[in-house]
């Protein structure tokens, strides 16, 4: 009922001013939820292109590392933009990190916010319970997006009544260094938010690419099952972990092979996808489990992270 409502009370408002209600969002103020790498790295493109950040996640410890893990990467960034003029570096430092503010309570900020991005765990229940709660607090012109890379954003969408103003933006680690943003339109995505989001993605200076809300959108979509194709055939015994790697750099120019990818990206987010894909469709050859993969993951294997995967690291 409330989302007829809205939808009525956008409707009148559009047939008095059409001009008005067709123009896009300009993005100013961005809210980003959660702290994590991935949170992070949005607030630091955010706030480094000219935006007003705020940053929100559950404790003061994780916003403070996640303070600390900025300015490092904008320390970084600096000393290679600003490599002939230091102060110009220092500055651009300075302005970003003013830029950043934290909080712990989400529900308090975005009233005032253009944009909601949320960058938290996932899982479907605990982004609904986000989105539904803020959903009573934002402005009601306010765009709510999910940086998910697993889930439907319908499904994310449908526990709010801004089903036309919410999209899924999906980054890529590390944000600052990734172009590509994966902008994601769902049968109830207004043009408008669509649009403004375009135009958001393009200010912070990233290549935006549009999908419809597809499972895995498009580079996820292509890319897991080449990785689990890549695990079958070792499975098998057909080549080794090494061969497969070396094969697929220097006779497809990829600049890693899939079992080093797999260790970057975590076997753990790598198997989390897949899983929810087949739950989803569980007939689907493409979507079928990696016995190995299963196997590493529950001996805590996770990747370079935890220094061993698929490969050891010291």
């Amino acid at each position: 009922m409330a989302f007829v409502t809205r939808q009525f009370v956008r409707s009148v408002s559009s047939s008095s001013t059409a001009s008005a209600s067709a123009k896009k969002i300009i993005v100013k103020h961005v809210t980003v939820i959660g702290g994590g790498l991935m949170g992070a790295g949005i607030a630091q493109v955010a706030a480094a292109t000219g935006h007003t950040v705020v940053l929100v996640d559950q404790s003061e410890d994780i916003l403070a590392k996640s303070k600390k893990g900025i300015e490092e990467s904008l320390r970084k960034v600096s000393k290679k933009k600003f490599a002939e003029n230091p102060k110009a570096g220092d500055e651009f430092m300075q302005k970003t990190l003013s830029s950043i503010s934290t909080s712990m309570d989400a529900a308090s900020v975005v009233h005032s916010t253009d944009l909601v991005v949320e960058a938290i765990v996932e899982n479907l229940k605990v982004k609904n319970e986000l989105f539904k709660r803020l959903d009573k607090f934002a402005a009601e012109h306010t765009i709510f997006a999910s940086n998910t890379s697993s889930l439907q954003i319908t499904d994310i969408a449908n526990a709010t009544t801004r089903q036309d103003q919410f999209a899924g933006l999906h980054f890529f680690n590390p944000v600052p260094l990734m172009k590509l943003v994966e902008v994601i339109k769902t049968p109830m995505t207004s043009q408008k938010t669509f649009e403004s989001l375009i135009d958001f993605s393009k200010t912070l200076g990233k290549h935006p690419v549009s999908c419809k809300d597809t499972p895995g959108f498009i580079v996820n979509r292509l890319l897991i099952p080449y990785l689990l194709d890549a695990i079958k055939l070792y499975e098998r015994g057909d080549a080794s972990k090494e061969d497969i790697d070396t094969a697929m750099k220097l006779g497809a120019g990829y600049p890693m092979g899939p079992f080093e990818l797999l260790d970057y990206v975590g076997l753990d987010t790598t198997k989390f996808i897949m899983d929810g894909w087949h739950e989803m469709d569980a007939m689907n050859p493409v979507f079928q489990p990696s016995p190995t993969l299963n196997e590493l993951v529950a001996e805590k294997k996770l990747g370079k992270k935890t220094g061993e995967g698929f490969y050891k690291y010291k």
